[in-house]
């Protein structure tokens, strides 16, 4: 091999950490209030099903506003469009940090998720700075930043919390903080990536239209990865996104102990995605990634089905319920708090220590899908509609996890807390199923 062809075989590292900073930097902003979100709901008084509406908020703005920025971002550049999103993401921090009712709640999801390309824009210069041999470990650790950032996350959303008494409005206010710190980055140390080959051609280009999402659909490669993405997001992010209220039912754990959960699987995530998921999309292809992935979450997500309802040993009733309910000005009456809380009296370590078990496969399949389907993506779509198609991806994630937290919080609410968990590790047991025929090996005719 000569010292050409080793040197399109390893990632450039230097070209492409200023996108991995700012990711980082935006995903501690997000991370910090995820734990928090369904419970901030709850003190207003919410459902499930109305915490599952507010989840899906976020995802369904960003349905609509991902896919325009980024074949925006084709057109105009990668940078103006990433700070344009993070303007939106900084002003939906502020406004949730003086919330005091649940519909501000909703307004501040919605400025959030119509602006929300951060991650496809990001994605879309990650491709712009590797090859077909670099992009899936570029990609991936993309991944790993994701999972830092949920790592140093609810650490912080830790730290702010025991500094304010408790205060839920410091912790939005801190990760509008970080999202001011990511526009910064941008704006002085991200150099623009994107190189129109074909300007002529770009300019003739709409921004976008609904219907390139559906044309993407037929395409043989890129629509079944698509689908794969989409469905696999349905059962994976109402995973994510109601995994709080999950553990406060049947654990009883609090904002404080269900973000340590999010730190671990934040950890784990960064060693799978930034150490090993290069190693092995060389060694066994994204094909074998994708199929590792799905059968993973399932026997994750099933387990976690499965969960006894054993509370934490330090559970307490009294000090959960205070701790919903809140402190001074925008404290609520605990008869206001619709949730159902687990008997005090059979507290022991069987619970956490079963869900500890579930939640290292789930983490696995997760954190390994997602970089490795839109790797497959890039590969097999133009170089002038990476971005497009990325954020075409974007558009069938977002719609995914609008989807996912409707579904679960409908099942969570009327069937119970595991049916949901249950029901997409059996989507995902399908997907496994069908996807080593689905997915043809590479060299195999299309």
């Amino acid at each position: 091999m000569t010292t050409l062809e080793q040197s399109a075989e390893k990632l450039d590292f230097k070209r492409i950490l200023p996108i991995l900073v700012i990711v980082l930097v935006d995903l501690m902003g997000l991370s910090i209030i995820i734990p928090l979100m369904p419970l901030f709901a709850a003190r207003f008084g919410a459902t499930p099903l109305i915490i599952g509406i507010l989840q899906a908020t976020y995802p369904m703005m960003q349905f609509i506003g991902a896919p325009i920025l980024g074949r925006l971002s084709d057109r105009f550049g990668r940078k103006p469009i990433l700070i344009a999103s993070q303007i939106g993401t900084l002003a939906g921090f502020v406004l949730l940090g003086f919330a005091d009712t649940l519909w501000l709640l909703f307004l501040s999801r919605i400025i959030d998720g119509l602006s929300g390309a951060n991650i496809s824009t990001a994605q879309a210069a990650i491709a712009d700075s590797t090859n077909e041999k670099t992009r899936t470990q570029g990609l991936g650790l993309v991944g790993a930043a994701f999972g830092v950032g949920f790592v140093l996350g609810p650490i912080i959303a830790y730290i702010v919390l025991a500094a304010s008494g408790g205060d839920y409005r410091t912790v939005a206010l801190t990760a509008a903080f970080f999202s001011l710190t990511s526009i910064l980055l941008t704006t002085f140390w991200f150099h623009e990536t994107h190189q129109d080959d074909s300007p002529t051609i770009s300019s003739l280009k709409s921004p976008f239209r609904f219907g390139a999402m559906f044309d993407a659909l037929h395409r043989p490669t890129i629509g079944f990865l698509l689908l794969i993405m989409f469905f696999y997001q349905v059962a994976f992010g109402g995973y994510e996104q109601l995994f709080s209220l999950f553990t406060l039912t049947r654990l009883g754990m609090d904002a404080t102990d269900t973000s340590g959960l999010f730190a671990l699987a934040g950890i784990f995530i960064v060693i799978v995605q930034g150490g090993l998921i290069g190693r092995w999309s060389r060694k066994r292809g994204d094909r074998w990634l994708v199929i590792l992935g799905v059968s993973t979450l399932a026997i994750g997500l099933i387990g976690t089905a499965l969960t006894p309802r054993v509370p934490v040993p330090w559970y307490s009733e009294s000090k959960v319920m205070q701790s919903l309910a809140g402190q001074d000005e925008i404290r609520v009456s605990t008869q206001n708090i619709k949730v159902a809380l687990p008997d005090e009296s059979r507290r022991g370590w069987f619970g956490i220590v079963w869900l500890l078990i579930a939640s290292f496969p789930a983490a696995l399949g997760g954190g390994v899908l997602h970089p490795a389907v839109n790797s497959l993506i890039t590969k097999s779509a133009d170089l002038r509609e990476v971005g497009g198609m990325l954020g075409i991806s974007a558009g069938f994630y977002s719609a995914a996890n609008a989807v996912a937290p409707l579904f679960y919080g409908s099942l969570f609410q009327w069937l119970g807390a595991p049916v949901p968990f249950l029901a997409g590790g059996l989507i995902l047991l399908i997907l496994w199923v069908y996807a080593p025929k689905a997915i043809r090996k590479q060299g195999e005719p299309k």
